[in-house]
This record gives C-alpha cells, sequence and structure tokens, in this order.
C-alpha cells in the first residue's frame, strides 16, 4: 500500500525561504504521525534554491512520503479575495498538509459569485479553502480554534502574540467588522483585510 503524499508550501523572497522553523515542526510533525518516522529533516537543508530564483517572490512547493519526493519554484501571484461565502461540511477531515486536496477543492468551487469559501464544519469558523483566517474584533485579531489545518503563518502569528485563538461559531461573526486570510505565503500585516459584510451565507 502507497504512503499518502504531503506537501509544505514556503514563501521564498529574494533567496530566503521564510518561517522554516514551523514548516519544521509540522513536516516532522507530519512525519511522526502519519508515517511513523522518527527521524527530524531540516527543510533549510534540504532545498537548494536555484540561482534564478534569487530574486523575487516564489512559492517553493515540496512534496514528500516516506521520501522526499520533489521540490518546485513557481512565480507567485496573490489571489485577488475580496468576498467569501460559508459554506458547511460536518465530516471534513485535512488536520495534514495532504497532497490530495479534492474534498476543499469540492468546497471551493460552491463559492458562487464570492472569491473563496469559508469552512463551517458543525457550526465551528474552521478555514477558506486555501487558508485560514483571523477576524478584527475592534481592538484584537481572533483566529478560529478550530482549523482544519493548523497553518505554519498562523502558528508563528500565534507564538508573537499577534493572533489569539478562540472559539467562533457563525453567529458570533456579526461580532467582527473584518477577516483576513493567513497563509504561509501571505504577508499578513499588508494582506488586504475584507469587511465582514462580505461574507454571504
Amino acid at each position: 500500500m502507497n504512503s499518502p503524499l504531503f506537501i509544505e508550501t514556503i514563501r521564498l523572497s529574494d533567496g530566503v525561504l521564510s518561517n522554516l522553523l514551523y514548516h519544521d515542526l509540522r513536516l516532522n510533525h507530519t512525519r511522526k504521525m502519519s508515517l511513523n518516522q522518527s527521524d527530524a529533516w531540516q527543510l533549510g537543508r534540504l532545498i537548494q534554491v536555484p540561482k534564478e530564483y534569487q530574486t523575487g517572490l516564489y512559492k517553493c512547493r515540496v512534496t514528500y512520503g516516506l521520501h522526499l519526493e520533489n521540490i518546485e519554484f513557481e512565480i507567485y501571484q496573490p489571489r485577488i479575495v475580496q468576498r467569501l461565502r460559508l459554506v458547511n461540511d460536518d465530516n471534513i477531515e485535512y488536520n495534514f498538509k495532504y497532497k490530495n486536496r479534492a474534498s476543499l477543492i469540492a468546497l471551493a468551487e460552491q463559492k458562487g459569485e464570492a472569491d473563496d469559501v469559508v469552512i463551517v464544519k458543525k457550526g465551528l469558523i474552521t478555514d477558506a479553502s486555501y487558508a485560514n483566517v483571523a477576524f478584527w474584533d475592534g481592538s484584537r485579531w481572533v483566529t478560529p480554534d478550530t482549523p482544519l489545518l493548523a497553518g505554519t503563518r498562523r502558528a508563528a502569528l500565534i507564538a508573537e502574540g499577534i493572533l489569539t485563538p478562540q472559539t467562533i461559531r457563525t453567529e458570533d461573526l456579526p461580532t467582527f467588522s473584518s477577516v483576513r486570510l493567513v497563509n504561509a505565503m501571505l504577508d499578513f500585516q499588508s494582506t488586504p483585510p475584507i469587511e465582514i459584510r462580505n461574507i454571504s451565507y
């Protein structure tokens, strides 16, 4: 039986790989829990950045299972997301960053006229289809304590005290003024906020 494949997506800006500590932690946790591998990999040693990717902003995608499968680089173009739609799925599981994202893609296809979805599981806000989410309550940024996938950028922002995890239900959304998407490729402080009124049900 073939083992599943997983990915790490890392921000590469002017030749510098970002947030490697948290990528290493997640990768090695995944390898231990899903693949029963106890040795620790260090992505900084595994990834050699080619000369042509030393300037500019790129997405570095590492695919792995029991072994390192592939390392790819591509120019990063952030999506423009101005409207979100809530979609419900009480059974979805994506607690590791699997290469197979079919379940998330299927939910994203329900976005209608919005730009992306926010997934609700058993009444609780989780993630967008490709990012964690953070909500502004007027004094602080809070992020759901029930994410489908605990993102690396989210982990770093929590450690820095910029994000505070808490339970967020759908009925809590009107108490917030805006939401930001959070993932490894996005610079949180410069990511445009989306007004809560632009989330449809």
